[in-house]
């Protein structure tokens, strides 16, 4: 039997995808103007934030290759064949399926999309993402090509928003207070992290599925960390009890259609003694002074800059562990990040209309010393024209979440 390297498969039908048709026929029009600008014939993409941006597909990688060809009339998702037909269903281009039967069958799917068009003088790869052995093995099948990096320029075109997507953002925020809300109801003395954290990331997705009904329900998740395990913002929960005057952080994440948004808020259980009082005072007056600061024609670095000031006359500033904030969007904890959207001292890109950003101060202080623990809050804004609204309700700050259930 002669089993082909790859094919074309047309299982079932199109499904609705994140956003309408003429959404991605605008960022795809983007893209390509990229590649006018660069001289490009062609670019591969490799990563999971820019082949969901330009086609509304998310693989499920597990070792295997994915990618995402664009020339200036064509555009196919490469998917491998474990997944069928369900990237085809939910790209809104045309999609080409590889086989494991031989090795590098991903190299001759790209071949065949090509086919007997003129082999390409320049292609784009997305160089903070393809792996150096994906680059050779790519560079053996256009050895007369040229190779630029087009991660940056793709970048700069996720962090302004569309409207579709800054509907989808809003929804995300309001299902993260959402999650926040049923935790808090279950905060109470023994209560683990572990279980208080099922029972908000459950609502979340419950909530994802009736706002959104055709989509597909994967990697909405809760960090709930208390004690000693606030210590790190990106810490995983764990079986620990509750125990009263214990330092809590609330992060909920729900995830829709690969976009990200976040709440996260510090609190305590039952009481709070007067140094963590004083310290969860000052990351609050922080936090406060940067919801003030972004707008827009701001500079992401002076925000950074005056917030550093602020917290050194409080005598914090130390105990800051790192950035105020970050671009919203196409993005995950595994996958994605707009590093050219982010308020540090080394960023120097202007806010404008579209974008979306979070602030969020976060200091720890070791433990052993008066007011040990981590405090972090965290709110998301849309810049607009003239404007900014903070897209997050969940009160912060302890005059709400010294929780007494």
């Amino acid at each position: 039997m002669e089993r082909p390297d790859f094919f074309e498969l047309k299982n079932g039908e199109k499904v609705k995808l994140p956003f309408s048709e003429k959404e991605y026929k605008e960022r795809v029009s983007k893209l390509r103007t990229v590649m006018d600008k660069n001289n490009l014939d062609m670019i591969i993409l490799t990563s999971m934030h820019n082949i969901a941006y330009y086609t509304g597909f998310i693989y499920c990688s597990f070792g295997r290759p994915y990618g995402c060809l664009i020339t200036k009339k064509k555009i196919f998702t490469i998917s491998a064949n474990i997944d069928a037909s369900q990237p085809w269903r939910r790209s809104h281009c045309d999609n080409v399926i590889y086989t494991d039967w031989k090795r590098d069958n991903f190299l001759k799917a790209i071949v065949s999309i090509i086919g007997r068009d003129e082999p390409p003088k320049s292609v784009g790869l997305e160089y903070d993402h393809v792996t150096l052995e994906m680059k050779e093995k790519i560079g053996s099948i256009f050895t007369f090509s040229v190779f630029n990096d087009v991660s940056k320029d793709l970048m700069k075109l996720r962090m302004i928003k569309s409207k579709e997507e800054i509907d989808i953002i809003k929804n995300g925020a309001r299902i993260a207070d959402i999650g926040g809300e049923e935790i808090v109801k279950n905060i109470k003395e023994q209560n683990t992290e572990l279980e208080i954290a099922i029972a908000g990331r459950d609502k979340m997705e419950r909530e994802i599925a009736r706002t959104y009904p055709g989509a597909e329900y994967m990697d909405t998740w809760v960090w709930f960390q208390s004690g000693i395990n606030t210590d790190g913002a990106h810490n995983p929960k764990t079986n620990r009890s509750l125990q009263k005057g214990d330092i809590l952080s609330l992060n909920t994440f729900p995830m829709i259609s690969g976009y990200y948004t976040a709440l996260e808020r510090t609190l305590f259980l039952d009481q709070v003694d007067d140094e963590s009082l004083k310290a969860w005072e000052a990351n609050v007056k922080v936090h406060k002074r940067g919801l003030e600061l972004i707008k827009p024609g701001v500079k992401c670095s002076d925000i950074c800059n005056e917030l550093n000031e602020l917290f050194a006359e409080l005598g914090y500033l130390q105990y800051r562990t790192f950035g105020y904030g970050h671009s919203f969007g196409m993005l995950s904890h595994f996958y994605g990040r707009e590093s050219g959207l982010e308020l540090r001292e080394d960023i120097n890109t202007v806010l404008e209309e579209n974008m979306v950003v979070s602030m969020e101060p976060m200091i720890m202080i070791p433990d052993g010393k008066p007011g040990a623990g981590g405090y972090r809050e965290h709110d998301i804004l849309v810049i607009g024209k003239d404007s900014v609204e903070n897209i997050t309700k969940f009160p912060f700050g302890p005059e709400h979440n010294i929780i007494k259930n």
